[in-house]
Order: structure tokens, then C-alpha cells, then sequence
């Protein structure tokens, strides 16, 4: 997939049209990242804007208790590091490479001049930013309120939805994180989720297949967990 069609399947760039696609793309560089690499430091400054092209990245923050805390997943087509680019501010958590990945990079000040000159740009960046703080919202209720096993169940539903692709009703995420990953996200032990994905899988919510897993009727998984 070449830059153009990359930016195409990006919320934040699908309605500008093909020559603005290819101005904004040629003042974009590929960078390429190994497994495990550290993309952004949390507080570091922020100069860049980043859109994968490929792989998977994890964002995350260390608690007090030195332990590291997932809140979220992002894959293709997903963005991330305009946070500092709009406000100036230290970045606001680590971005850590999951497996061999790739982005798109744009310096703050040709990102900030694309946002004067496409102001449908801003308004889909409001659109994202603001689902993205729902979804924060969301993660600080259940972390609060339910069980461990309920936990990692409104956790798969978020995998499902930041990195899977559906088909006929059922989700399938085909590069699962790590179960430690998955703890870390739903704020429990790697032994509890080994133990909730057989629970589930044993009673016929989900399949595993080496590192993918299917969600195989994602409305209704849904309805009884989330």
C-alpha cells in the first residue's frame, strides 16, 4: 500500500481528494521500528505526527507501583503524537512497538500548517480525539466496577474493535497480544487471563488459534460482558 492509499483509509484524510492526498503524503517519511522498540518516551517533547503503515504499536503509562499499564492498542491506519503537536506539552505516555512496524512521519510544523489549510482535517481529529476519551472514560468505569473476568472480557471487546477485522457477525484480532499485554490492560494477573480465555473459549464465546483469536458473535459477546 503506497502513501496515497494509506492516507485514503485514514478517518482523519478520506475527504480530501487525491492531489491533496499526494502534497500532504510527499511531506511524510517512513520510519521503520523493531519489535519492543520504544516509538515515544512519556514527557519527552513532541515534534512528530505518526499514521502506521504497518505492524501494531501499544500505548502505555507506568503506575506508581512501577508496573506497566496498556491503554490501548493501535494498528494500520491508526495515529498517534498529535496530543504534543497541538498543545506544545510533554507527551502524555510511552508508544512501544508490538511487532516490526512502520509509520508515516510529519514534522509539528507542516502538521500544524495542514490543519489551517484543511480545516476537515481538525474537525475529524476532534471526532477521534473525543472517541478516544470516551473509550478512556469507559476503561476507568470498568477498572473500577468489575471483576477481574469481566475486566478481560471489556478488554477483548476493545482489541476487537482498535485491531480486528469482522465478518459475518464474528470479530477476529489475528495477532493477539501477549497475555502479560492483556493483563496489564485489564489491571489483573497473567494467570487470570489465561484462566478467562479457556473459561470462554470452553463455553463457545471465542476460538484461539495460535496468535489469533475470534470473537464469534461479537453483538452478542457485547451485550453480556460490556
Amino acid at each position: 500500500m503506497d502513501k496515497i492509499e494509506l492516507l485514503q483509509s485514514v478517518p482523519l484524510f478520506s475527504d480530501l481528494s487525491q492531489s491533496s492526498l499526494k502534497k500532504i503524503s510527499e511531506r511524510m517519511v517512513t520510519r521503520s521500528y523493531h519489535k519492543g522498540q520504544i516509538i515515544l518516551m512519556e514527557e519527552s517533547l513532541g515534534e512528530t505526527f505518526f499514521v502506521i503503515s504497518r505492524g501494531s504499536v501499544k500505548v502505555t503509562r507506568m503506575s506508581d507501583d512501577g508496573r506497566e499499564v496498556i491503554l490501548a492498542m493501535l494498528g494500520e491506519g491508526d495515529f498517534f503524537g498529535e496530543m504534543s503537536l497541538l498543545d506544545g506539552e510533554g507527551r502524555s505516555a510511552n508508544i512501544v512497538a508490538i511487532d516490526e512496524a512502520e509509520a508515516l512521519t510529519i514534522k509539528r510544523s507542516d502538521f500544524l500548517e495542514i490543519l489551517e489549510q484543511f480545516p476537515k482535517i481538525a474537525i475529524h481529529l476532534l471526532e477521534e480525539l473525543t472517541r478516544r476519551l470516551r473509550r478512556s472514560d469507559q476503561q476507568i468505569e470498568s477498572l473500577s466496577l468489575s471483576d477481574a473476568e469481566q475486566r478481560i472480557a471489556i478488554t477483548l471487546i476493545r482489541l476487537a474493535e482498535e485491531l480486528g477485522t469482522i465478518k459475518g457477525g464474528a470479530v477476529t484480532v489475528r495477532n493477539l497480544p501477549y497475555q502479560q499485554d492483556i493483563a496489564n490492560m485489564a489491571g489483573t494477573s497473567r494467570e487470570t487471563v489465561s484462566r478467562t480465555l479457556k473459561i470462554l473459549e470452553e463455553k463457545g464465546y471465542i476460538e484461539r488459534d495460535g496468535k489469533a483469536l475470534v470473537i464469534l458473535d461479537f453483538m452478542t459477546f457485547c451485550k453480556i460482558f460490556s
